[in-house]
């Protein structure tokens, strides 16, 4: 990346340590979940964060959300530090960062309507705004992430995966973020509907020129998705380049180990996929 281009997020030096009682003799043991994560967030990219699963991904994801506080380092967002431990944090900053997570119906209200979840943040977060305007906003949205008017009115069992996770996705955008969290997104999905979010989780990020954090585990996604790549193995950044350098040339031992697991004949298949939706989209 440039030197000229905006840094949405950075991390310093993060660390989050878990204690627990189930040491020897009752002793309390200290787990050392992230250690010392170093990384900068562009306008407009994807960084794609991989590793096995229990590695720390998704406990940083937390807090990149501003849902856990770090135990030490510093995070900044557009450039001013945040710490949830320490200070409270505006509704503006938290506007900028959304989380999308891997099972849509797990994050959705089932009692809730689709309008209703997508008017919910405006409701909390703009309770000024007169209901019309809400409720436009909210079908505006709904037809951005491939959905009909008819839907609105519906409940989430009434919809396949691929579809929730739409409505995650619109959910995630209404207040305008500068950056989504994407934690294993796709994953729970068929290959086919893989490819339809996939697609537009890009057309979105070309018209807002958003920021994602791809969380994944594997790298096939990831070598069709993201622009730069990280590595994390055991609560460590091991490697960090772009996603040409890491498929072509890694260095780390666990880098090869996870590029070996990962059969070409799956990486291809995902191409093949998002390649064919865009012809028939």
């Amino acid at each position: 990346m440039s030197d000229n281009q905006e840094i949405i997020l950075s991390a310093r030096g993060i660390t989050r340590d878990y204690v627990s009682a189930g040491g020897l003799f009752g002793k309390t043991e200290t787990v050392h979940a992230l250690k010392g994560i170093d990384f900068d967030l562009y306008r407009g990219e994807t960084l794609a964060l991989v590793g096995e699963s229990g590695c720390g991904k998704s406990t940083l994801a937390r807090i990149l959300t501003l849902i856990d506080a770090q135990t030490d380092g510093e995070l900044l967002i557009r450039g001013n530090p945040v710490n949830i431990a320490k200070k409270k944090v505006s509704a503006e900053m938290r506007r900028r960062i959304q989380i999308v997570f891997q099972n849509p119906y797990g994050s959705l209200n089932p009692r809730q309507k689709v309008g209703a979840v997508l008017e919910e943040p405006l409701k909390i977060n703009n309770p000024e705004m007169p209901a019309e305007e809400r409720r436009q906003k909210a079908m505006d949205m709904l037809l951005k992430v491939g959905l009909q008017k008819e839907h609105f009115g519906r409940y989430p069992h009434m919809f396949s995966g691929g579809q929730r996770q739409r409505i995650a996705i619109g959910r995630a955008l209404m207040l305008n973020p500068r950056m989504l969290v994407l934690d294993e997104p796709v994953s729970a999905l068929d290959l086919s509907i893989q490819a339809q979010i996939l697609n537009l989780l890009k057309d979105l990020q070309e018209e807002f020129n958003l920021s994602y954090l791809f969380i994944s585990h594997d790298l096939s996604v990831v070598k069709y998705f993201a622009d730069r790549v990280m590595v994390m193995y055991f609560g460590e950044i091991v490697e960090s380049a772009t996603r040409d350098e890491i498929f072509a040339n890694p260095q780390h031992d666990y880098t090869k180990t996870l590029l070996a697991a990962t059969p070409k004949t799956s990486i291809e298949s995902i191409r093949a996929r998002v390649n064919a939706h865009k012809e028939t989209a």
